[in-house]
């Protein structure tokens, strides 16, 4: 399959930066709350470390640094989150074409939890693209940058990963789908790009190509 205009049988979208324009939003929210108990982490660190990962992945890089973190910050981040979406959230520009104008099988594979994903799909209108082809991190053992969710999601579409394109916007996401054996589209047209080379990041995390506009979604890098 040729990495840059492939045939698949499936294509997987990550959600968060690649569906919904969430992750500036969801990066505050963490700083936010992370601020509520003393650990500092600017925007800027956040999208470095975080970007793709899940809540506990967040949790486990405190208590390896020797912080602790309350019991119920996962709770407490998700509310303020799940307000920031209701709010504020919008869907990646062309997104909504672009799925319309698919003739093949999708599905959405996020680090994010399930409520999380459903939330952000019916307040942008994308949910009827996907119904409940919706597989999150909740379900495997390992996350991002672990190949499982994509091999997860692939099984039950019934797709073999070597016919199987990925979109991905962060680093973790791209490593996952790569260790899956997956052709992996990076995508850098979130509010939480400008400023950062994209391109660089993500083709060196192994991304076959790396586009800007989803209107670009079919041509050629």
């Amino acid at each position: 399959m040729n990495p840059i205009r492939p045939k698949p049988e499936l294509i997987i979208f990550d959600c968060d930066g690649v569906l919904v324009d969430s992750e500036l939003l969801s990066c505050r929210c963490l700083s936010d709350e992370l601020s509520e108990f003393g650990i500092s982490l600017t925007l800027a660190q956040a999208l470095e470390l975080f970007l793709g990962r899940s809540v506990s992945a967040v949790v486990q890089h405190y208590r390896e640094l020797g912080r602790t973190v309350p019991v119920d910050f996962p709770v407490r981040l998700k509310a303020r989150v799940l307000a920031a979406f209701r709010a504020a959230l919008r869907p990646i520009p062309d997104v909504d074409t672009v799925l319309s104008d698919l003739r093949m099988p999708r599905c959405v594979a996020s680090s994010s939890d399930l409520d999380r994903v459903v939330l952000s799909l019916d307040v942008t209108g994308l949910a009827p693209h996907f119904g409940e082809r919706i597989y999150t991190a909740q379900m495997v053992e390992r996350g991002k940058p672990a190949p499982d969710l994509f091999l997860y999601a692939a099984s039950k579409m019934g797709a073999q990963p070597a016919r199987t394109l990925v979109i991905e916007d962060s680093v973790s996401g791209v490593q996952a789908a790569k260790a899956a054996g997956m052709i992996v589209w990076g995508f850098v047209g979130g509010s939480h790009y400008p400023g950062r080379d994209g391109h660089a990041i993500l083709s060196a995390a192994g991304a076959d190509r790396v586009f800007a506009r989803m209107s670009d979604f079919w041509k050629e890098a």
